[in-house]
């Protein structure tokens, strides 16, 4: 089993850096042992083991990059993954934009684009869903190999927004596996 403590001492400290888009009084706490059980349970899948680590030590969402993590469950921000992950498989299922099984959003980018975590990888590939060029098998792209990378590029300012707001291309490539997983 990976150590994520100091990983997460890092995301942690990085987030009290972050400018709330959440008042300070409404910032969510971590969630407990009972909550992140009864959201798998609604998911009807595990959790990558880091992304049940910082929501539950860090908060039920409200920092990270640019929009902030969406609140897993019952939390203050405007969605929470669990409801968009079981929304988007419901509404979509039989089409082309089918959702994939245990792709969890995890950060609304704002139109339409979503951070999401595929939960069923050992290593949590981070994806981007940007569906703006209304092709389903181009929505889909490889945004970080592990969700490690992701919290390190947030934690460094590293991560893809970061060098986009230097100028420079965030080249992704496709995720390959988005038709074997619909």
């Amino acid at each position: 089993m990976t150590d994520y403590g100091p990983l997460l001492a890092r995301i942690a400290a990085r987030a009290a850096e972050d400018d709330p888009m959440l008042p300070l009084d409404a910032r969510p706490a971590p969630l407990s042992a009972a909550d992140l059980d009864r959201a798998e349970r609604e998911l009807g899948f595990p959790l990558h083991p880091l992304l049940a680590a910082v929501y539950g030590t860090i908060a039920n969402g409200g920092f990270g990059p640019d929009y902030q993590l969406l609140s897993l469950v019952s939390g203050p921000t405007g969605e929470q993954a669990v409801d968009v992950y079981k929304t988007k498989r419901h509404d979509a299922a039989g089409t082309a934009w089918a959702w994939p099984e245990a792709v969890l959003p995890i950060l609304n980018w704002g139109c339409a684009m979503y951070a999401c975590v595929d939960c069923r990888t050992d290593e949590g590939t981070v994806l981007l869903f940007e569906p703006n060029p209304g092709v389903p098998e181009m929505a889909w792209y490889v945004d970080a190999p592990s969700l490690e990378s992701w919290f390190e590029g947030y934690v460094n300012r590293t991560g893809w927004w970061d060098r986009l707001e230097g100028g420079e291309d965030p080249d992704m490539p496709p995720w390959p596996d988005f038709n074997a997983r619909r």
